[in-house]
């Protein structure tokens, strides 16, 4: 019979001491004092990223050979950098199911690609990732699926990766471990190689322990995540509920910031992920995309008030209510005549059932708003279910007088920084939600609680109707801060806290 866990304390579970399978008898969190100095067989390279995605997407060549190009993403040129000049590699998937690329360059870096089959993709990205982790970390806005079939493939595909990084470091390499996919790796990685130092970052939030509980595995993930030696979070209150579920799920004694595990005390801090502040506004000053975003505005009719929405079509957005805000402002002329709402809904984990749903659901509601609102030759929403690339959606926030960000749980929300990068004359005006990560930072943005609609109404006139002294003042307030802690900022910082230097982004 096949060894899995479940929900009721499966009597196959393995007892605690044997790990994940990489290594067996090691106690988590200690390093065995043998392989203190790692004198086994090691790779090359001194800095080795271990990310869910490659930075570089595949395509089919004009003779059909695979070619790799850039891909779009703030992780990609924080870490870039880094990468070049401590001659380092990034483990990563390729996004299709296949065999592994295995060890190639492309854009200049050297990568290392994971394979994974047709039923990994399903179990393991679909499934264990994308309908268990992904809801029951964003507060259990839709329900999550514990399956333990889903569970194996996770724990398979986190050692696939684990197995890679092994390989690749150099002895003393700086191991960089990143998001909710790979929660299992640092631990498989301290197993077989105590002389590396590890890091992994949280780019979703972590979610209280009352919530956290229902994870069946949760004291594995615990101790999979225990494996590093600085743990990163968006939030300070990310941080917080991981050390809370330490001391439950896995009953280690935690003081400030530190957990102990074994002989090894490993840290958790908030450290705020950012943008190329900017790259993108030298984007936003082009002259070309100034004419585009003008060339929009008159595409949209010339309206006095243009509101913007950019998101991937996610349940965790917040796309329902704020359709439903603005169309009862539209409903109650609160706007006034000449209004539009451009809603940018980029598709996402589209085999998966709940998406179906949304789209479907955001679709109708577009369809109804426009259907009752609606004048000949100018509709109240558009509705764009696509990607654009990164000089477009620059035009789209200098056309904006208004971002929305509605998201009802959000790890941080770079959107909302990116619209404040693009805004070089300190204009606009942005809505944002609570529940954001980047609502800590931006505090001059007007602050609402999504789930009250009344609330998120009267925050899009204020910000429609702002004057300009205070939009610029507003602004000028956030620009400073998204400029001071750009993604470079961000990366520096944290590697920084992890090799032991005094360097702090906390605030």
């Amino acid at each position: 019979m096949k060894k899995t866990a479940d929900a009721l304390g499966d009597p196959f579970r393995p007892p605690p001491e044997l790990g994940f399978g990489v290594g067996v008898g090691v106690d988590p969190g200690v390093a065995p004092a043998a392989r203190a100095d790692y004198d086994g067989v090691a790779g090359q390279h001194g800095f080795v990223v271990v990310a869910s995605r490659l930075p570089v997407d595949r395509t089919e060549g004009p003779d059909g050979e695979a070619e790799w190009r850039p891909s779009p993403g703030g992780l990609v040129s924080a870490l870039e950098p880094v990468m070049r000049e401590s001659g380092g590699v990034w483990i990563g998937w390729s996004g299709d199911a296949g065999p592994a690329p295995g060890t190639f360059r492309a854009n200049d870096l050297d990568l290392v690609g994971i394979g994974l089959s047709a039923d990994q993709v399903r179990d393991y990205y679909e499934g264990f990732c994308n309908a268990t982790l992904w809801p029951l970390y964003h507060d259990v806005i839709a329900p999550p699926e514990f399956h333990r079939r889903w569970w194996d493939a996770y724990v398979t595909v986190n050692r696939s990766f684990a197995q890679a990084a092994v390989e690749q470091a150099a002895p003393g390499a700086t191991i960089w471990v990143h998001d909710y996919q790979l929660q299992l790796v640092p631990q498989m990685v301290r197993e077989q190689r105590g002389d590396v130092r590890i890091g992994f970052f949280n780019h979703i939030p972590f979610p209280g322990y009352e919530i956290f509980a229902q994870l069946p595995w949760r004291r594995q993930v615990v101790n999979g995540l225990l494996g590093a030696d600085l743990l990163g979070f968006q939030r300070r209150s990310d941080a917080t509920n991981f050390l809370r579920a330490c001391r439950r799920a896995a009953g280690l004694a935690t003081r400030g910031a530190t957990v102990r595990t074994g002989d090894r005390e490993v840290r958790a801090a908030a450290f705020p992920i950012s943008i190329d502040a900017e790259g993108l506004e030298q984007i936003a000053r082009r002259e070309s995309v100034r004419k585009r975003s003008a060339e929009i505005r008159l595409a949209l009719g010339e309206p006095d008030t243009v509101l913007l929405g950019v998101d991937r079509l996610d349940y965790t957005k917040g796309i329902p209510v704020r359709l439903r805000a603005y169309g009862e402002l539209l409903r109650e002329g609160r706007l006034g005549p000449r209004v539009v709402l451009v809603q940018v809904a980029s598709p996402s984990r589209e085999r998966v059932e709940a998406y179906q749903v949304l789209r479907e659901e955001v679709e109708q509601t577009v369809s109804r708003i426009n259907g009752e609102y609606a004048e000949l030759g100018s509709a109240p929403v558009d509705y764009l279910h696509q990607s654009y690339p990164r000089e477009e959606m620059a035009a789209l926030y200098l056309a904006a007088d208004v971002m929305l960000v509605t998201s009802l749980r959000d790890g941080m929300n770079l959107v909302a920084k990116e619209y404040v990068a693009c805004r070089y004359d300190e204009s606009g005006a942005l809505v944002l939600s609570e529940f954001t990560g980047a609502a800590d930072e931006l505090s001059s943005a007007f602050l609402i609680n999504p789930h009250d609609i009344d609330g998120l109404k009267d925050a899009i006139v204020r910000a429609a109707t702002i004057s300009p002294a205070d939009a610029r003042r507003r602004m000028r307030l956030m620009r400073r801060r998204v400029r001071e802690h750009d993604v470079a900022y961000w990366a520096r910082s944290f590697l920084g806290t992890l090799a032991g230097e005094p360097v702090s982004v906390r605030f």
